[in-house]
């Protein structure tokens, strides 16, 4: 046994000193860039006016072309407007395959907010700017052209590689991941998965701090919040107006902190942040790690927005719905409370803390649950950290090391939601890493002018290259 691991070890440590960042051919970085302006210019939002299937179909075409098997190209799902393609390059076999997975779907942006066209592909001063650079057609156009090379060089794996290009991810009624999955586990039953929808390198102006690896996630919830009232004419108004009873209880939840909590991986990364952070933010780091964390050092750091999501769960007002007339008073009021869950807590806990929180008997709280995220979601475990493979961070650090030079690699627990809940439970490690390289306060996934650094989307083509080689083995 001994020998054997040495022997894999040495194998794993040859891959490693071969994979090498080259920078990208004329032809491969213009085909790169061609894949993302295309991906970013089809409407691929839960909308009226969006279509994953348009962009599926689109990427199924591209393989096609490039002479693809037919019979390891699938398009497929359960609603014609939200297709996903599942594709593979096959290897001889000799180990189980690895599956590499990214939405297609992004979050409605409306052309009124922003500065360009939301759903045009724009270069300027260093950035593209579109909706889904960042979230995640940046990392949808890599691996495609990624795959599109591996062929066209003929790469022959030692086991075969899958892209899955799933749809409704934000949180629709049809989530590609979950369905794959259920009805279609051949096509993605993997020995571990890469999500490119987490992790990636934190830039502070510049300069590396660490790649942070996913390795747990927070649990994704909704409630409505909704206040009924009689109404009345706007000429007579009362104190019981359901707007008022609606906005003293978010004015509670915006004024709450929900309790400070570290679990197994949310240490470890407050461990090794404390190693890389400085003054004042690692004196609070080290204080909150102490046997009896310092209250002090917690309402520190939990006045950043990130640090906060790290170490609490999180609720936060949405959306908001009253009246039907402007001289009426409402007869009802509704919001949307979204929430990130701390593993280890339940949606139904959370929406009783909320209930306890608002102390008003008027007030109807309940989960918005609906079509298969949500049904599966609801029951589910908490993901649990995948075990930390050899295969998958010997290469990922000496890749790392290489472009970014000492940036240690560091497990985080993402404090959104994914979709590798949906592998881990059915058994199947996920480990969530994009190689994309942002500035810590300039994510603007699911915002305005979502952007990219020109620089960073060509690093990530440069990193996935050489990283799916080492794991698909020579």
């Amino acid at each position: 046994m001994l020998a054997i691991l040495v022997a894999s070890l040495s194998v794993l440590q040859i891959q490693a000193q071969n994979s090498t960042i080259q920078p990208l051919s004329a032809d491969d970085r213009a085909l790169a860039i061609e894949i993302f302006k295309q991906l970013i210019e089809i409407n691929t939002t839960d909308t009226p006016m969006g279509n994953v299937t348009v962009g599926a179909t689109a990427m199924q075409k591209r393989f096609l072309d490039a002479g693809f098997d037919p019979s390891e190209v699938h398009l497929l799902g359960p609603d014609p407007r939200k297709q996903n393609l599942v594709v593979r390059i096959k290897g001889t076999g000799t180990a189980k395959p690895i599956l590499f997975l990214c939405h297609m779907d992004v979050v409605q942006a409306l052309a009124k907010d922003w500065h360009t066209d939301p759903f045009k592909f724009v270069e300027q001063d260093g950035y593209y700017y579109g909706r889904g650079t960042q979230d995640m057609k940046d990392s949808d156009a890599a691996l495609v052209a990624i795959f599109l090379r591996l062929h066209r060089e003929g790469y022959k794996p030692k086991r075969d590689l899958i892209l899955a290009l799933t749809a409704d991810e934000e949180g629709g009624e049809f989530n590609g991941a979950n369905w794959l999955v259920q009805n279609h586990r051949e096509l993605v039953d993997a020995a571990f998965v890469i999500n490119l929808d987490a992790g990636g390198i934190d830039l502070d102006h510049g300069k590396p701090l660490e790649a942070d690896v996913e390795a747990s996630e927070k649990i994704y919830a909704d409630y409505r919040v909704t206040a009924v009232n009689r109404g009345g004419h706007s000429s007579l108004p009362r104190p019981d107006n359901a707007i008022y009873q609606l906005t003293a209880a978010i004015n509670k939840l915006a004024a709450y902190r929900f309790p400070f909590e570290l679990n197994g991986v949310t240490r470890a990364y407050a461990t090794e942040m404390a190693k890389i952070e400085s003054g004042q933010t690692a004196a609070d780091l080290h204080a909150i790690l102490a046997s009896a964390p310092d209250p002090a050092a917690v309402d520190r750091l939990s006045r950043d927005a990130g640090w906060n999501s790290v170490l609490h769960t999180t609720c936060v007002a949405t959306r908001l719905a009253a009246g039907h007339a402007n001289n009426a008073l409402p007869q009802s009021a509704e919001a949307n409370i979204n929430c990130r869950i701390l593993p280890g807590h339940t949606r139904e806990e959370v929406m009783q803390q909320l209930i306890a929180l608002f102390a008003d008997p008027g007030l109807k709280v309940e989960s918005v649950l609906k079509g298969v995220v949500s049904s599966s979601l609801g029951s589910a475990r908490p993901m649990e950290p995948p075990p930390p493979l050899d295969e998958v961070f010997v290469p990922m650090r000496e890749l790392v090391n290489q472009i970014w030079p000492g940036t240690p690699v560091v497990p985080e627990m993402e404090t959104g939601a994914s979709d590798s809940i949906y592998f881990a439970q059915v058994g199947i490690p996920c480990y969530g890493f994009s190689a994309v390289a942002l500035e810590h306060d300039d994510v603007r996934a699911h915002g305005q002018d979502e952007r990219i650094p020109i620089d960073s989307y060509i690093k990530s083509v440069q990193f996935f290259y050489p990283y799916l080689k080492a794991l698909g083995g020579e």
